[in-house]
């Protein structure tokens, strides 16, 4: 999270003085590095978003694997059920993930706003004057909800999704029976169907945005490289003699 990171360390290296934050972020601006951040950042959590997708499509098949091995034994043997911890475990890191970038995007957009005033008016066409930070936010809630409701068909909470130990807790609980084991398994291929979903709409709003801010940022640049210009050209403009004959006298 290169772009990010950036702008947090920006705002936490300056906290208590915008106006040094808002200066260093107009160097980079001047430098064009900020444009260029922007742009290999947003491939780089690109393609983070693409190879977690992809890990959730793998989990995604293996699950549906194990519940049709599951239909021809009373229960999977203990070796091949630790396999299913650690892909259901796996999905758990893979929805954290996602939400820290959607998390982290939608910081990014809200800094962004309280630093620059042209960031917050830059016209977008987004509906209904939203954000990115608000639709992250919608995004994020929306996730959350549907892997509840996914958890909820198995007698599970999603506090019992949330963390690392709770969660092999309820898969050790759930191993104990066939019917145990069949809902983990069925819940887990939902969840990650999901996964697989949202992290696609994710990828499509981070796209979006970092094409906003690049042409944001570049418009800017624009308007700087057009400001010097103007002052270049006003400073080598050439200065005419007085013509012979006439003074320069004060009136008073």
């Amino acid at each position: 999270m290169a772009f990010a990171t950036c702008i947090l360390t920006t705002t936490s290296a300056t906290a208590g003085s915008a106006t040094g934050a808002a200066t260093e972020w107009t160097q980079l601006l001047n430098n064009g590095e900020l444009v260029s951040l922007v742009g290999q950042s947003g491939e780089q959590i690109k393609n983070q978003i693409t190879q977690i997708n992809h890990l959730a499509e793998q989990i995604q098949n293996q699950l549906k694997i194990y519940e049709n091995m599951l239909q021809n034994t009373a229960r999977l043997p203990t070796h091949i059920w630790g396999q299913v911890e650690h892909d259901l475990n796996e999905l758990r890191d893979i929805v954290d993930q996602g939400q820290g970038i959607a998390f982290s995007m939608g910081n990014a957009d809200d800094i962004l706003q309280q630093r620059f005033k042209s960031y917050a008016d830059f016209k977008t066409n987004l509906p209904g004057n939203e954000t990115f930070s608000s639709i992250y936010g919608t995004w994020s809630n929306t996730n959350r909800e549907t892997i509840a409701g996914a958890l909820r068909a198995a007698s599970l909470t999603a506090d019992q999704f949330d963390h690392e130990e709770d969660t092999m807790t309820s898969l050790r609980t759930m191993s104990e029976t066939a019917d145990g084991q069949l809902k983990a398994l069925q819940v887990g291929h939902e969840i990650a169907v999901q996964q697989v979903a949202q992290l696609q709409k994710l990828r499509g709003l981070i796209s979006q945005q970092i094409t906003m801010m690049s042409t944001w940022l570049q418009s800017e640049q624009t308007e700087q490289d057009l400001s010097q210009a103007r002052l270049e050209r006003f400073f080598d403009a050439e200065v005419k003699p007085i013509p012979q004959g006439q003074d320069m006298e004060p009136r008073w």
